[in-house]
């Protein structure tokens, strides 16, 4: 059985999240008590032939008895029971337009007398150390809902229990690092298209902004150097038992160097053997 605990802030998208997990096949339960989960797992043991794969979802409108979240799951491990955790993350201040756009009200406003911004804030802090220790984080700031579905799909669709999972992000500096990212590349060194009037209006996705981009003698040492370091990384990480690691490439404005260069990394891993997805970022958001 695969068992996936569903946590994260409230207004970052795990209602979305639950909506993809469902498409590919996971019964979902929403809203339920941290103290909960334990015995839920047990009924899920009981009758796991007709449930193969189960997640849950538990986040602060548990109230009080959140903060016991951790010390819940703590007690599958103490059984030798098996779960996975996924965290939906989001920037504060996206969440609190969120709010203010939607007008729903987040559950933790009473308490700090209505305001958006003091709960969003305090909800982060609560939450500060699932985050640390979830298997799986998805950064929902500037995920459409297509992609946060293929993010679900590319990471659940198979066996949980499978190897290091590989997700790579073109972005732009301009719009901030990736909040997942657990490596982070440069590229801002490496000759720049926009300055090619031929060049500028296209994307990294176009094979004559590639092939400018592939052929410059500085990109092919970056390449070779930063295949080399994955090469010897990836194995280390899956030795330790991290289930996701995403990889972030940056350039000034997401829209050429950081494009091709992700490309690569991404081809160059799924020849390797290791499953991997891909999402450019801000390709469209100039």
């Amino acid at each position: 059985m695969e068992f996936l605990v569903v946590t994260g802030l409230s207004g970052a998208g795990k209602s979305r999240a639950v909506d993809a997990l469902e498409d590919i096949g996971f019964y979902c339960v929403d809203n339920i008590p941290a103290m909960l989960i334990p015995r839920f797992y047990e009924l899920c043991i009981q009758g796991q032939n007709e449930r193969q794969k189960i997640a849950v979802v538990t986040d602060s409108r548990s109230g009080g008895k959140f903060e016991d979240f951790l010390d819940e799951l703590e007690k599958l491990k103490t059984d030798s029971l098996e779960y996975k955790i996924l965290f939906i993350d989001c920037d504060e201040d996206v969440l609190v337009n969120r709010y203010k756009e939607t007008r729903r009200k987040h559950p933790l406003a009473e308490k700090y007398n209505g305001s958006i911004p003091l709960a969003v804030r305090a909800e982060t802090v609560m939450l500060k150390k699932a985050r640390e220790k979830a298997d799986y984080l998805i950064d929902t700031t500037h995920l459409s809902p297509a992609q946060m579905k293929e993010r679900i799909s590319t990471l659940f669709l198979g066996d949980m229990s499978r190897a290091l999972i590989v997700h790579c992000i073109s972005f732009a500096f301009k719009h901030g690092v990736p909040n997942e990212a657990d490596l982070v590349f440069d590229v801002r060194c490496l000759p720049n298209p926009f300055y090619v009037d031929s060049l500028k209006e296209k994307t990294g996705l176009d094979a004559d902004v590639r092939e400018y981009v592939l052929n410059c003698e500085q990109t092919k040492g970056f390449l070779t150097r930063l295949y080399d370091m994955l090469d010897y990384m990836l194995p280390l990480y899956a030795l330790e038992g991290k289930s996701q690691l995403v990889i972030a490439v940056g350039c000034t404005g997401g829209q050429h160097r950081s494009v091709t260069v992700a490309n690569c990394v991404y081809d160059h891993l799924k020849n390797k053997g290791a499953r991997c997805s891909i999402t450019h970022r801000d390709l469209h958001n100039s």
